[in-house]
């Protein structure tokens, strides 16, 4: 079988929403003929503890510059979060990175700023964001 391409992703979330991230990574590893790299902010990242706004975006910005593309949990967390918006202009204005944004599990209501800047939005499947990703990934 030949070697499967290594695609490198950023996974923006919310700590304070870890479970919907966790269960992404779950699935994502679950996937059958399908690898990739986890360019994501861990919760021990030192990242965590920058003190302007401009020490943020810039290890933001180092985070996502290798990556293929991002994956945008579209929670209407988001909406909220300073974070994600920092994370969406990075990878559109400065890489012209593909976003996905991924709709939670029966999700009644979603993040209409990530919904606006994704190249493509894929429901709560692993298949669907596979899929998203293959198409999408520079």
């Amino acid at each position: 079988m030949p070697q499967l391409f290594t695609y490198r992703l950023f996974i923006s979330h919310s700590w304070n929403y870890g479970d919907a991230y966790e269960k992404l990574v779950s699935m994502l590893n679950s996937a059958p003929f399908f690898q990739y790299a986890n360019y994501s902010v861990p919760k021990e990242d030192p990242v965590h503890n920058v003190r302007t706004d401009s020490e943020l975006y810039e290890a933001i910005k180092s985070q996502i510059r290798p990556v293929n593309c991002v994956l945008i949990l579209a929670g209407v967390y988001a909406t909220y979060s300073k974070w994600i918006d920092k994370e969406i202009k990075i990878a559109k204005q400065d890489f012209n990175k593909p976003v996905i944004a991924i709709e939670p599990w029966a999700s009644e209501k979603t993040s209409t700023i990530v919904k606006s800047n994704a190249n493509t939005i894929v429901k709560w499947n692993t298949q669907s964001i596979v899929d998203a990703i293959r198409q999408y990934s520079l």
